[in-house]
């Protein structure tokens, strides 16, 4: 039995991801995360679940995208360089956390995009409301966490609770294999969203989502490839 299957908390109808599974390329990881379903633990116990369905690729080294370009270390990035399957959180535009997990590689990580939300959407829409300007608005569910800060703000992930956390055995957060993997057969491979740096890595097709998916932040309606999964 994987080390990480002992979490009292996990559910023993689904298999938790191992650290074999995050002992792979950052281009690799990003998409077999596809269609896997991540889980968060709240600290009064309420287990919220949601369907992988967005994720982009962060090289490090050469990636003049990565924020780990060059290898440059800093205590924000440090996770980036830690054992594949740990949690880098960080704090973007003043106000927003977006979440990644390492992978192989020096200064490699795969950024969650979005989640198709699964159990505990109530709890979820409770969280998401608490950043809205009005929040009595009704809010779609498949609003609730298409968009890396709208993940973070719907599975209550921040800096002071999951930055550095290790997936494979903390029991605030896991990722399951659920036997669904024929959900995302074709994938689609398109450009990073928002990045500003030299033309080349702006280009490259590391941004991946499981195609006709009604949860993805944004559909590639230009440069793209469509790819199947084994």
């Amino acid at each position: 039995m994987d080390s990480g299957d002992t979490s009292k908390y996990f559910q023993s109808t689904c298999k938790r991801l191992a650290e074999s599974f995050f002992n792979t390329s950052c281009e690799a990881l990003a998409k077999n995360l596809l269609g896997k379903v991540l889980a968060r633990r709240l600290n009064d116990g309420c287990i919220i679940k949601g369907r992988i369905v967005e994720t982009e690729s962060y090289l490090g080294g050469e990636d003049a995208a990565s924020q780990s370009y060059g290898n440059k270390v800093t205590p924000r990035n440090e996770p980036m360089f830690m054992s594949p399957g740990t949690a880098y959180v960080y704090f973007t535009y003043g106000m927003y956390h977006c979440f990644n997990i390492s992978s192989q590689g020096e200064g490699a990580a795969v950024l969650l995009r979005a989640l198709e939300p699964l159990e505990n959407l109530e709890r979820m829409t409770e969280l998401r409301k608490r950043y809205r300007k009005s929040p009595k608005t009704t809010l779609k569910t498949k609003d609730l966490c298409n968009g890396p800060a709208k993940l973070c703000i719907s599975l209550a992930i921040d800096i002071e609770t999951c930055n550095r956390q290790n997936l494979i055995s903390w029991d605030g957060m896991w990722l399951e294999d659920d036997g669904q993997d024929d959900l995302c057969k074709t994938i689609v491979a398109a450009p990073r969203i928002g990045i500003n740096c030299e033309k080349k890595w702006q280009n490259k097709l590391l941004r991946f989502y499981i195609h006709d998916n009604p949860y993805v932040s944004k559909i590639e309606k230009a440069k793209m490839e469509f790819m199947q999964l084994p």
